[in-house]
């Protein structure tokens, strides 16, 4: 598996692509993002299908990458829109990734920040974020 394959499979994500992971994930790989915590490709796959079923057009851009034979970094943005209504968002992270010797994934770890990406942008959530940025900032 080439990093620039699992590049294109994310940015292609579709609910039936999903069924495609055990060809880039190892069997027992971890994944880790701020509300997920799983081992095992099926694991996996459920937090995907899930997303499907929470957010409207879910596409992942994958900005930068930095890679070597043991793993990568990939930094991208996520767009969807909220399932009620709304314009379209955008939320910004990184991903780790590390490699087993077939070169899948085994490890992998979302870096992004919920409060600031997610909540701010959910409604009622977002006025008290908004006020509890005015009162924190320098």
């Amino acid at each position: 598996m080439s990093l620039n394959a699992l590049i294109a499979f994310y940015e292609s994500l579709t609910e039936d692509s999903i069924a495609r992971m055990p060809a880039f994930y190892a069997e027992d790989a971890t994944f880790t993002d701020p509300f997920n915590d799983v081992r095992g490709v099926p694991a996996i796959q459920r937090i995907f299908r899930h997303m499907f079923r929470q957010v409207d057009r879910p596409r992942f851009v994958v900005l930068e990458k930095v890679a070597d034979a043991e793993g990568a970094v990939l930094v991208w943005a996520f767009h969807f829109r909220f399932r009620r209504s709304g314009p379209d968002e955008v939320i910004r992270g990184v991903s780790h990734l590390k490699f087993d010797d077939d070169g899948r994934v085994n490890f992998h770890r979302d870096y992004w920040d919920a409060a600031g990406e997610l909540y701010s942008k959910l409604p009622g959530i977002k006025v008290l974020m908004g006020l509890l940025r005015r009162k924190l900032a320098a």
